[in-house]
């Protein structure tokens, strides 16, 4: 199962409290584990992507193993503590303005 922590806008869109738990086939990917969201949480098709691009929109940021995943290629795997879901996939809502 893999979890994923979304910002606090995202849950409260979906209805959800805390991280989402995700059963996501192999290989995982970023692009797999929102296909998976945006099937189980309709509501958030387009927040985290664009829906025709399919490309992360401006500013989400994705992060893995504390590691920034924004601009890495989506269909890439995930490390193994994400994959098996010792740690949590971070989607962030990122800030700007000054």
């Amino acid at each position: 199962m893999i979890r994923v922590k979304l910002p606090a806008h995202l849950r409260t869109l979906a209805g959800v409290d805390g991280e989402l738990v995700l059963e996501v086939r192999e290989p995982i990917t970023i692009d797999r584990i929102i296909d998976v969201i945006e099937d189980q949480f309709p509501q958030l098709t387009g927040t985290i992507r664009d829906r025709g691009t399919r490309r992360r929109r401006a500013f989400v940021r994705f992060y893995a193993c504390e590691e920034d995943w924004s601009n890495s290629p989506t269909d890439q795997p995930l490390p193994d503590e994400i994959a098996d879901g010792r740690t949590p996939l971070l989607i962030v809502g990122a800030m700007a303005g000054g």
